[in-house]
């Protein structure tokens, strides 16, 4: 059986990939995808709905700089209105009605029937307003979005969106408004609003918290059933008396080790756990969610990383998620899907989801294929008051978004020092990576954090470096050892940046070399460009090998995460083409970046070759 042959998860995990929420999900949703009226306003022109002269029309959820869109216009503007109106279902007409926004760049207002039902700022996370008093007793909601996105402004955080009105160097076009799904939501007026899973390897346990949207009557309880490859492991009921429930539930823990691994999930056996979890008014059923985790644990100790238990060496590749034609919305959800069995199809067991947050449905299928990610912040390129009240404002979302993936294995709030321009000299800047880094734990304590990835360490669990040597022999001087590498670590500035502020003591972590390679292959597009050039699908697989072999001889580094998966717009760095199209054979590629490193006592690769593809649910087949 081919290593990298995954296993087709069954017609029922398919099409729960579609939900907009995958990890709290009702049968009962709709989505309002489609063709919507739209207009471009300036700045401040029209403050109120009604006032809205609707020109033309958009397809969301694709941003009008898209094509997709069927805007195309990748000018500057800094207002865009949207409007649709909905009729609804019996099923709507009744009961609580939510109106759901993935994520909608930058600034959002939203008024249904003439009456304001939401704001929110932030252009990567998801709002939802409650639309039920502003549906009434009508039998249509007239849906109106206004959002804004000033172009320009570099204090909010924005990624690789450029503010130069073409795309330049590493930046890329601009995704204005609506971007991701839209979807309405029927639901009982006492519902299940939240859930958070946070596994417990040592103790052979599961956390679960539970929150509803108001505070329960008396005799309300909860059912949690949980369920491994068909079967039942666990099903309590918890009564409540209050809106927030939070448990842990055990599970007998089968003691051999080849039992425990493959409950565990990992990218060898990214082995699923599957909830029923509803809400009960004594024997009336009120509320019923679907959902799933997963147990596994992921550790720093010493320098190497950890996990479940056992050192494991990380293979990442940059991810930046971008599409030609439909800018950073996938065209579906089979592009999600595609990107994450690319990833594993080329043997990476990891991804590095740059400048980024991506839709929800793409953890779904890192979960479903082991995928471990790395969660980075898009970034502003400013250092103002406003600008670090934004980005911490809407990295908090983000936790509490993602942070029940069993996929994601490390959080990256800062990237490269952007946004943090003087973080050598400046100490607000240095005590502002450091509280960055203490609330993502304080948030999150089961995880590794990088304050600032690349170099200028200032408060790290992992020490990551950027380094676009394309001679391999100087990669394997500067990390054949530990030995070497305290010596890079002390003396060397790969990208011309100190790897820490002065101070910080960075020896004793895991060393991850989080962003090498870019090796573009020459095409006849000249303002096509890489970190270096080869001529050719040949070529650049040999450059790639060589490369990769030097990596996996570098005893110094716990991982990698090679530039890039794809090419985007005018960088042609990719293993693949922008349309996702591999360049060289996929098995050559995938054999150069598992390598040839053998596990020993500190260097356990939980991604082995399997007797067996690793099932979802749990099987092995």
């Amino acid at each position: 059986m081919k290593h990298d042959k995954l296993v087709e998860p069954d017609a029922e995990m398919v099409r729960r990939g579609e939900h907009p929420r995958p990890q709290l999900q009702r049968d009962r949703w709709r989505s309002l995808d489609g063709t919507w009226q739209f207009a471009f306003e300036p700045a401040g022109a029209i403050r109120r709905p009604e006032e809205v002269r609707f020109d033309r029309t958009i397809v969301v959820p694709f941003a009008p700089e898209s094509e997709a869109s069927t805007i195309h216009d990748t000018g500057f503007h800094a207002v865009m209105w949207y409007r649709l109106d909905v009729r609804l279902t019996p099923a709507e007409r009744t009961g609580c009605l939510l109106l759901h926004f993935g994520a909608v760049d930058y600034q959002a207002r939203v008024w249904v029937n003439g009456a304001l039902v939401a704001e929110h700022r932030g252009g990567h996370t998801p709002f939802t307003a409650d639309v039920t008093a502003a549906r009434g007793d009508s039998d249509v909601l007239r849906i109106v979005v206004r959002a804004d996105d000033d172009p320009h402004d570099l204090a909010k955080p924005r990624g690789k969106q450029d503010w130069l009105e073409s795309p330049h160097e590493i930046w890329y076009a601009r995704t204005s408004g609506i971007w991701q799904t839209v979807w309405l939501e029927p639901v009982p007026d006492l519902h299940i609003q939240g859930l958070r899973w946070e596994p417990h390897l040592d103790r052979w346990e599961m956390g679960v918290e539970v929150h509803l949207n108001e505070t329960p009557p008396p005799g309300t309880s909860v059912r949690v059933r949980m369920h491994r490859a068909g079967q039942v492991i666990s099903d309590d009921r918890y009564e409540l008396s209050a809106r927030d429930l939070s448990r842990r539930i055990g599970f007998a823990d089968p003691g051999i080790d080849d039992h425990r691994n493959r409950l565990l999930w990992s990218p060898a056996h990214p082995t699923l756990i599957t909830a029923d979890v509803e809400l009960w008014q004594g024997d009336r059923l009120i509320d019923a969610t679907w959902s799933y985790t997963a147990l596994r644990s992921i550790d720093v100790q010493g320098n190497r990383l950890w996990l479940n238990g056992r050192p494991f060496f990380l293979r990442m590749v940059l991810d930046q998620g971008y599409w030609p034609d439909t800018v950073m919305t996938p065209r579906d959800t089979g592009a999600l899907r595609k990107d994450v069995e690319l990833a594993r199809s080329f043997g990476f067991n990891g991804v590095r989801k740059h400048q980024k947050i991506e839709d929800p449905r793409w953890l779904y299928w890192c979960d479903i294929f082991g995928l471990l990610v790395w969660v980075e912040m898009p970034s502003p390129y400013r250092f103002t008051i406003p600008a670090v009240e934004r980005l911490v404002a809407e990295w908090i979302e983000v936790i509490h978004r993602d942070r029940s993936h069993p996929c994601v294995a490390a959080w990256v709030p800062l990237n490269e020092s952007w946004g943090v321009p003087d973080l050598m000299i400046n100490p607000a800047h240095r005590d502002y990576v450091r509280a960055l880094y203490h609330l993502t734990k304080t948030l999150d304590p089961t995880r590794p954090v990088v304050g600032n990835d690349g170099w200028e360490h200032v408060a790290t669990d992992i020490v990551t470096i950027h380094d676009y040597a394309s001679n391999p022999r100087i990669l394997r001087e500067r990390y054949a050892s530990a030995e070497a590498v305290e010596g890079v670590l002390d003396r060397q500035q790969p990208g011309g940046r100190a790897l820490a502020v002065q101070g910080f003591a960075i020896e004793h972590r895991p060393v991850v070399l989080s962003e090498f390679g870019g090796i573009a292959a020459l095409t006849n597009n000249d303002a096509a460009w890489g970190y270096s050039k080869v001529g050719g699908s040949n070529a650049l697989l040999e450059a790639y090998s060589q490369l990769l072999a030097v990596v996996h001889d570098c005893r110094g580094l716990a991982g990698f995460c090679y530039t890039q998966l794809a090419d985007t717009f005018q960088e042609q760095n990719g293993l693949a083409t922008a349309d996702r199209v591999p360049k060289a054979e996929v098995a050559r590629i995938a054999a150069a970046t598992r390598g040839t490193r053998r596990a020993t006592a500190i260097d356990y690769d939980p991604d082995p070759v399997p007797s067996a593809p690793p099932d979802p649910t749990g099987e092995t087949t």
